[in-house]
Formats: C-alpha cells, sequence, structure tokens
C-alpha cells in the first residue's frame, strides 16, 4: 500500500511551452503511476466517493482492479454507470464531488480518482476495442435534441437496449459543450470524436445543422414516427452585464470565442473565423468558462486578466485550472466590477470603468457576497469578454405548446423520471438545472433512458 498523504503528480507540459500551443497540458499516468496511485486507497467497505458521484460510479472497485492490473474489468466496472470515463476524468470537478467524500482528505490529499478514470478511459480507447454491443434492433424511433453530454448519454444508453436513436444538432459537429465550449488543451478533440464514432458504430444516427423549432419542431417529430423525445439542448443563450458600453466592437461572450476557435479553428489562418489580434484582454468572470476562455486569449497572444468581483476564494472555477491560469501568465485583477465600456472613435473598446468591491455577508451558497464601495478606476483594454453565465435558449419553448418551464426559462421535468408536462417528452442538463457539470447530465441523460424504455415497454 501507498502511505503517502500526496497524490501522485500528475505530467504536465511547462507553462512556457503551453501557452504557444493547444496541446493537452495534463498529459496523463502511466501504468506505473496509476497503480502507485491506486495503492493509496483504502478499500473502504462503505466508500463514500461513490456517495460524491453524480452517477454512482463503483469507484473503489474499478480502483481495486487497477491496482491488480485488470484493466478491463476496471473500465467494464466504469462502464456500468459512465459511459465516457476519458471526458469525465479531464473535465468534472471531482474536488467538489467524489474527491470531496474520500477519507484519506481529512488529514492529507485525497485519491486521485479522476486522474485514474482518465487513465481507464485512454487506455480503452488505445486498445480500439469495440463497445458493448447493442441488442437486436427494437424498431422504436427516439429523438434526441441535442449531442451534448446528456444528449450522448441518452442516446448511449438507449442505443444499447436496440432503439433506433437519432439525434439531432444544430451545429454541424457533435459534442456540444465537449466539442465548441472545452478548448484542447483541457479536452483533446479526438477523444471527443471517437468516443462519438462508438456510438455511431452501435447505430446512433446524427442529424446536423437541424434547429428544433425552425428546421423541424417538436409536432414534425412525432409525425416522422418517433415514439419519445429527449430534450438535451443545453444553456447556450449567454447572458450579460446591461452595462453601458457593452454593444461596442471588441465585446465578446465567452461562447462566442470558445465557439470560434475550438469548433471554427480561428486560430487557424485558413480558415475565415478570425479573432483580432487583441493587445490587452478582459475576460470577466470567475468559473470555468471565464478560465477557459482567459487561457484560449493567452494563447492567441493577449495580455489577459480576469476581473472578478470577489476573492479568489469564492471563484467557482476548479482550483486546478486557477492554477494552471496562474501559471500562464494570466492577471486576476479581484474585488473589481466593470460598471463601463468606453469606446474610441471608431467605436472599438479602448478602456473599462471598473468599481472596487468590497466582502460582505456569505450568500446562500456560503459564498462572500460582493459589495460596491463607489470608488471607481479606469483601466486600458481592447477586448472585454463575458463570462458571468448562460440560460437555455427559448426556441423549444416558444414552438411546443404545452411545454411548462421556469421563470428563467428551465424546462420543468419530474425529478424521478425526467417526463416534462408533455408525456413521452422528457430533458436533462442544462436545459433542465442550468449550465452544470458534465457528470450531472449524464446522470440525468441515464435516468431518463431507463424511463423512456421502461415506458416504451409497457
Amino acid at each position: 500500500m501507498n502511505k503517502s498523504k500526496k497524490k501522485v503528480s500528475m505530467p504536465e507540459l511547462a507553462p512556457e511551452l503551453r501557452i504557444q500551443n493547444f496541446k493537452e497540458v495534463c498529459t496523463g499516468y502511466t501504468q506505473e503511476m496509476a497503480v502507485e496511485e491506486a495503492s493509496r486507497c483504502l478499500d473502504c467497505k462503505n466508500p463514500k466517493c461513490v456517495q460524491g458521484c453524480p452517477v454512482n460510479v463503483k469507484i473503489a472497485d474499478f480502483i481495486r482492479a487497477i491496482r491488480e492490473g485488470d484493466l478491463q474489468e476496471a473500465y467494464d466496472l466504469i462502464q456500468e454507470t459512465n459511459a465516457f470515463p476519458s471526458v469525465c476524468g479531464r473535465v468534472c470537478p471531482q474536488e467538489s464531488q467524489c474527491e470531496a467524500k474520500c477519507v484519506l482528505g481529512i488529514k492529507g490529499e485525497p485519491v486521485a480518482i479522476g486522474r485514474l478514470e482518465r487513465f481507464v478511459g485512454d487506455w480503452f480507447l488505445e486498445q480500439g476495442k469495440a463497445q458493448e454491443e447493442r441488442k437486436e434492433s427494437n424498431g422504436i424511433k427516439v429523438a434526441v435534441i441535442g449531442s451534448g453530454p446528456v444528449g450522448l448519454g441518452c442516446a448511449s444508453d438507449l442505443s444499447k437496449l436496440g432503439y433506433e436513436v437519432t439525434i439531432f444538432e444544430v451545429l454541424h459537429a457533435a459534442g456540444g459543450v465537449l466539442t465548441y465550449g472545452i478548448p484542447s488543451f483541457r479536452l483533446p478533440k479526438e477523444i471527443v470524436k471517437r468516443e462519438i464514432e462508438a456510438l455511431k458504430q452501435n447505430g446512433v444516427q446524427f442529424s446536423f445543422n437541424t434547429l428544433i423549432g425552425r428546421t423541424i419542431t417538436i409536432e414534425q417529430l412525432w409525425e416522422q414516427g418517433y415514439q419519445a423525445i429527449f430534450i438535451g439542448s443545453g444553456a447556450g443563450l449567454p447572458k450579460f452585464m446591461n452595462i453601458k458600453g457593452e454593444n461596442c466592437n471588441g465585446v465578446f461572450s465567452a461562447n462566442e470565442i470558445l465557439t470560434r476557435v475550438n469548433l471554427m479553428k480561428a486560430v487557424d489562418q485558413r480558415y475565415d473565423t478570425p479573432i483580432a489580434d487583441f493587445k490587452k484582454v478582459m475576460v470577466v468572470g470567475g468559473g470555468n468558462v471565464a478560465m477557459d476562455a482567459a487561457r484560449v486569449m493567452r494563447r492567441m497572444g493577449a495580455e489577459v486578466h480576469i476581473v472578478y468581483r470577489r476573492s479568489i476564494e469564492e471563484m467557482p472555477a476548479r482550483w486546478e485550472e486557477i492554477e494552471h491560469a496562474k501559471e500562464e501568465g494570466i492577471v486576476f485583477d479581484l474585488l473589481r466590477n466593470p460598471v463601463e465600456i468606453i469606446p474610441d472613435e471608431n467605436y472599438r473598446v479602448s478602456k473599462v470603468v471598473l468599481e472596487i468591491m468590497k466582502l460582505g455577508e456569505p450568500d446562500e451558497k456560503g459564498r462572500r457576497s460582493p459589495m460596491p464601495s463607489s470608488e471607481l478606476i479606469t483601466e486600458d483594454f481592447d477586448c472585454a469578454i463575458i463570462a458571468v453565465g448562460t440560460t437555455p435558449n427559448p426556441l423549444i419553448r416558444q414552438t411546443t405548446d404545452g411545454l411548462e418551464t421556469t421563470a428563467w426559462g428551465g424546462i420543468i421535468v419530474n425529478e424521478e423520471t425526467m417526463e416534462t408536462s408533455i408525456p413521452h417528452i422528457y430533458a436533462g442538463g442544462d436545459a433542465v438545472s442550468g449550465a452544470a457539470t458534465v457528470i450531472s447530465a449524464l446522470g440525468a441523460g441515464k435516468k431518463a433512458a431507463k424511463a423512456i424504455h421502461e415506458s416504451l415497454q409497457k
């Protein structure tokens, strides 16, 4: 047993090298490293880490399999509840989920569950083995709207049960936020492509460039013979701050920046999706999306400042991403809040007026609330990227009679079955909960697939 109080370090690219490209920063464990880290696990009889996982992966069991050298068994154990370990091992906030429950974390660092899950998933992909074979087709058609994590998870489970699943995607590539949102230096696109290819081999069909509510309506899907519909359209409508000057040139949502770079290849001069050669960029926000946008623009050659109205302790971003951003030379302007963007004579971003903030009492999430001080400073910037949250696109609810939603636009569902107010229409992921984690989206898709199966087999 490895009695170290610290995790086995993950090899990483040096900061001075990685800011020059989009290669993955964390290069992964070798098998020797994985076995060494797995040997730290206490093999608890009642592993609390499982309680912290939104899909209840058999964590202690798959770690034991790694320790014993049976990687196929480790993969099979993860696959029982998580179809995409290579993805989740990279992007899920294990530190606030499974690893937060690990008893080793009381007096040291918890077992590196995410790193071990990634190792197992990558090992399987490298073997080039086929995924679990689907059952013989039952001839029942199910439509899935959106090819993000929740849609892929739902489609994966249904296809294995023999359903004829078609995923309708508004963009020209599958993967949702995995493809257009998370940069390659955190999640290589080849990983996503291989997971999607496995779904195609398992019979899942994709209809790209299809906007549900415009290209085709929910009603028309029924007419085409679909017997159940799952809505996993995400929450891709960005929020803005509604401050003076926010509509001038050089102001972007983080979604637009990340989509241009990740999906439309803005870093490649051969593609007609350029991003201007900005010198000094302000990114507003403290979540993972803000970190992603900031680190992307750093790789595009800009001086980047993250402007956040609280202290670094209140930042919702993963601590690993914050540390990587610091290492890459990104400046953190904390306790600052933009109140005005000042354009130049060509109506391009020139300066930003920031209000100094102070921390008040904790809010309902335990984070101390930012309080204005009325003290203002002005800083030079030529680009402003807003990463303060997203909401669901209203198109589906506007074109589907009887679909009940919350005041902020989230689809209302039965939490046990994920069924909406319309029979045989289900929903999950960000379209229901607002922006959340990849693993929670997969959990919602799995729950919906189970309910769809039970309903259609009655």
